[in-house]
């Protein structure tokens, strides 16, 4: 039976077997989910087994367990690491998903005429994530494995990937391979594939502002106290100038200059900004002026605000001035920037900008470097041509905006480049109520990962 045989018999099954796998709320950022989080692992593990995966095993971390398995058919040929995540983002806001987060359900939209599957996680990650384990499953169950094959998938991803480097360096000789494989990215559209050759860095933090020493009646102390909340509202403000420009002093001081040559090239991507706008539901796009919507979420870095909270937020009314108020600041880098230094440059900055009424507390969350993957290597021509021989074209090499840190630690720690080879459409809702995953692009993957199997192997020899 050939591999395309074997898929098509167990189409069915594969879908079922996802599905059950996002039915789990594997939550890391909330300890509230922890044995959830643990129920994934175990999931993971026995369908790995149930693959054909050898030394399979939920290793224990200081949070959150990471699975490993293996096949290692032939010393001599080369090894293929499949990274991926089975932890998810939080679901929040319930009240707009059309459906429960946990309870997938099929349905056809304009972008997925054949069906999408609406769950948290559909796309990010675990949807794409076990593309690898049934690919893996139908090459062994066919007799049309060529290589070594390693799995890592993690539980830790989407709350900052912790314990995920003292596991790699504790690991380094298990973990030894020649690439990585990774599909925790997008493609361009369905009829456009394409493959990221770039990732953003990222720096996280948590700001507090405290005014008082406690709420007070915003009637008697109204006007002669500092709001924490409206101080921490004009300081986030501050920090773009009216170009969008990041106003923290040397905050683009390393940044990666991009040839016009480049950004000509990428420019050249499918792209229409009215469906952008239309699919988003906005009347004009925002940035950094001088750049393309292209440009501004793929080569340029950014800073934004994803929450803020403070004060009386239930129903009804409170005249309350508030004691403290809070914010959640992400910022996106490129090539060069260190998140370290950044996080340093936002600290000294934000503090500098405090009036004398507050005071302020900056606490670092967690950050990553950005990477670029060379395009003239074997691993990425191995991809190239699985995807031109699976979807009928050529795939585009495209600069992401989103980041994964581990890439940049998987070169530091076990020297060897990572192809990023995802399935995902951009409009998937990642992150989002209603995240969803094309059942076309779901199939899509699993039969394009053994044509990289088999052309990696090819041009390795």
């Amino acid at each position: 039976m050939s591999i395309k045989q074997y898929l098509d018999k167990n189409q069915e099954r594969f879908l079922e077997e996802l599905i059950e796998l996002l039915k789990i709320p594997s939550i890391s950022a909330d300890s509230a989910y922890d044995k959830d989080v643990a129920i994934a692992a175990d999931f993971i593990k026995e369908k790995l087994i149930a693959a054909g995966a050898e030394n399979v095993e939920v290793c224990a971390t200081d949070g959150h367990p990471i699975v490993y398995g293996d096949k290692i058919i032939d010393e001599s040929l080369p090894t293929v690491l499949v990274y991926g995540h089975y932890d998810v983002q939080p679901p929040d806001p319930l009240e707009l998903w059309e459906s429960g987060p946990f309870e997938p359900v099929i349905k056809k939209t304009d972008l997925h005429p054949q069906g999408a599957i609406f769950a948290r996680g559909a796309c990010d990650d675990k949807g794409q994530a076990y593309m690898h384990v049934k690919a893996f499953e139908a090459m062994l169950a066919t007799d049309n494995l060529p290589c070594n094959v390693k799995f890592m998938i993690e539980g830790e991803e989407e709350s900052g990937s912790e314990n995920l480097e003292p596991f790699c360096r504790a690991n380094k000789e298990r973990l030894a391979c020649d690439v990585i494989l990774i599909s925790d990215t997008s493609i361009i559209a369905n009829d456009c594939p394409s493959i990221t050759t770039g990732l953003r860095g990222l720096s996280y933090v948590e700001v507090e502002v405290t005014g008082p020493n406690r709420d007070l009646h915003s009637g008697v102390y109204g006007g002669a106290v500092a709001n924490p909340i409206n101080i921490l509202s004009k300081m986030i403000a501050s920090l773009h100038d009216e170009n969008n420009h990041i106003t923290i002093p040397n905050f683009y001081d390393d940044v990666e200059i991009v040839s016009s040559e480049e950004r000509y090239a990428m420019n050249q991507a499918p792209f229409s900004q009215e469906d952008y706008q239309n699919d988003l539901d906005i009347n004009e796009i925002h940035g950094e002026k001088g750049y393309t919507t292209l440009e501004r979420t793929s080569i340029r870095p950014t800073l934004d605000c994803n929450g803020i909270w403070g004060g009386y937020i239930g129903e009804g009314a409170k005249t309350v001035l508030p004691s403290k108020a809070f914010a959640k600041i992400s910022m996106r880098l490129v090539p060069h920037q260190s998140s370290d230094k950044i996080t340093k440059l936002f600290k000294k900055h934000f503090e500098s900008i405090a009036p004398k009424g507050v005071k302020v507390k900056v606490t670092p969350h967690h950050g990553g470097e950005a990477a670029v993957t060379p395009t003239d290597t074997p691993e990425y021509q191995a991809a190239h041509q699985a995807m031109e021989k699976s979807f009928g074209k050529a795939p585009i090499p495209a600069r992401s905006g989103g980041s994964i840190p581990i890439v940049a630690l998987f070169e530091e720690v076990l020297g060897v480049k990572t192809v990023l080879m995802g399935f995902g459409l951009d409009s998937d809702a990642i992150h989002s109520p209603n995240e969803h995953y094309g059942l076309f692009n779901y199939y899509k993957g699993i039969e394009t990962i053994p044509y990289f199997y088999q052309y990696y192997t090819e041009l390795k020899k």
